[in-house]
């Protein structure tokens, strides 16, 4: 089968099209012939190999321990484990390519990956397979988000910084489905589209510095992280809570050895003495969030915003655009049937 194979840390100059043998399910797997898979800033991480603890986390010391990136994809099943009930082959799943840390290969970016059933579902039928496949790592992390950790309620009012990227696209229209206001943060040639997705809102940075307005919101998602804790603060009213994404810039904030989580460990650190950080203390995750996004996605509440699409051969420049920070939404590579 054809793959994008990773050997190497590196720029997407490290990334090569190959034919490489086809997976085989283990009994709790299934075997999915990949339709799409999508591109996100984990997948930037685990190609690089930076911040460089993620490489003790699971990733590989030297190189990558898995040779084919990507985590996110929609397909057909092909075949299952001998374990697998929940699905039959000819069934349309999206889902993870693998669970828990992300910072790692999971072998979406090829024509055939072996999945554990239980991290898929259904493909909700409204969506192209394109469609699907760019929410499951970004539409799980904004239901953390807007659910989880800011514990959104209608009539609460929310300011997401980086609202335009493939986390905040969805956490726009979640915090809109729960009945929040919402006041959304980006570049001029992201505004209309936050606009076209629900945002009551929308913000220039590079015109307005949300953290020396006069507004004051119930919630701060802050995805960008462009701005220290001790300036968002300022936005936030009585009794607000303020959440971090941990979103590093693509290396540019310069944190090799730790990126971002260097900034949660300070929060982490405060948290148990300002209560606008409760989030930082912990927030459990109940196991049902691709669920929750099938069901927001089947009633029309939620529908992925696509910037641009990639074919399987192009993942290298897809991964570049992904840096260059431009991209509305997300950004899709598609795999043509062998």
């Amino acid at each position: 089968m054809k793959a994008i194979v990773q050997d190497r840390y590196g720029s997407a100059d490290v990334l090569e099209l190959r034919e490489i043998d086809r997976p085989t399910a283990t009994d709790d797997e299934v075997l999915v012939r990949v339709q799409a898979a999508s591109v996100h800033a984990d997948v930037w991480h685990a190609m690089k190999g930076v911040p460089y603890v993620l490489r003790a986390m699971g990733s590989g010391v030297r190189a990558p321990k898995h040779h084919v990136p990507g985590t996110d994809l929609a397909g057909v099943v092909e075949s299952i484990g001998t374990n697998v009930t929940r699905f039959r082959p000819g069934d349309e799943v999206f889902g993870l390519s693998i669970s828990a840390n992300l910072w790692r290969n999971g072998g979406a970016f090829a024509e055939y990956a072996a999945v554990a059933a239980a991290t898929l579902e259904l493909k909700p039928t409204r969506l192209t397979f394109e469609q699907a496949a760019a929410v499951p790592t970004s539409g799980s992390l904004a239901v953390q988000h807007v659910r989880d950790e800011a514990r959104i309620r209608p009539g609460q009012t929310i300011l997401i910084n980086g609202a335009g990227g493939a986390v905040g696209s969805f956490a726009v229209q979640l915090a809109k489905a729960w009945g929040a206001t919402v006041t959304a943060v980006d570049a001029t040639e992201k505004l209309e589209m936050l606009r076209s997705i629900g945002a009551d809102r929308v913000l220039d940075y590079r015109k307005e510095d949300f953290t020396r307005r006069d507004e004051r919101y119930d919630v701060v998602l802050d995805i960008a992280g462009n701005h220290p804790w001790r300036e968002c603060r300022r936005a936030l009213a009585p009794n607000g809570t303020y959440v971090l994404s941990g979103f590093d810039q693509y290396g540019a904030s310069g944190h090799r050895w730790f990126g971002s989580l260097g900034r949660f460990a300070r929060l982490i650190v405060i948290a148990p003495f300002v209560s606008a950080l409760h989030p930082f203390r912990g927030a459990k995750d109940p196991g049902d969030r691709l669920v929750v996004l099938k069901d927001l996605i089947d009633t029309g509440k939620v529908t992925p915003f696509i910037d641009r699409t990639f074919p399987l051969s192009e993942v290298p420049e897809a991964i570049r655009y992904l840096e260059t920070g431009r991209a509305r939404g997300k950004i899709v590579v598609t795999v043509p049937s062998g």
